[in-house]
């Protein structure tokens, strides 16, 4: 029922089912070192600004544009490897993708995470 009202509102993807995987900074780190993933982070302009993983392309998934600007620069021939700041945000990035036909990983606990490793 949470899950239903969560996907309700937009803050995960379908009920109960997730369509997209999630990895720790470990399989994050060995997955971005394959030269078909294409990182991405789904940020603030200002977010990204104050640091990043290196090669990421930025997205701003709050944006109303978010979808657009994806299928416009993502290839869906490559993994997507998505984070944001403590993977709320890219989560929900990777359900709306995914229901694209994107194949995405979200990074468990985001830049947080990465950068505590």
């Amino acid at each position: 029922m949470l899950t239903c009202l969560l996907a309700a509102l937009g803050l995960t993807t379908t009920c109960g089912k997730q369509n997209y995987k999630t990895t720790d900074v470990h399989g994050f780190a060995e997955l971005i070192a394959d030269t078909n993933v294409v990182v991405l982070d789904v940020r603030t302009a200002a977010e990204f600004a104050e640091g990043h993983i290196q090669g990421a392309v930025l997205i701003d998934q709050g944006k109303s544009d978010f979808m657009q600007k994806a299928e416009a620069t993502l290839p869906k021939d490559k993994t997507i490897a998505i984070y944001c700041r403590s993977g709320r945000r890219s989560a929900n990035a990777a359900g709306r993708l995914a229901d694209a036909g994107y194949r995405c990983v979200s990074l468990k606990g985001g830049i947080i995470a990465w950068q505590e490793k």
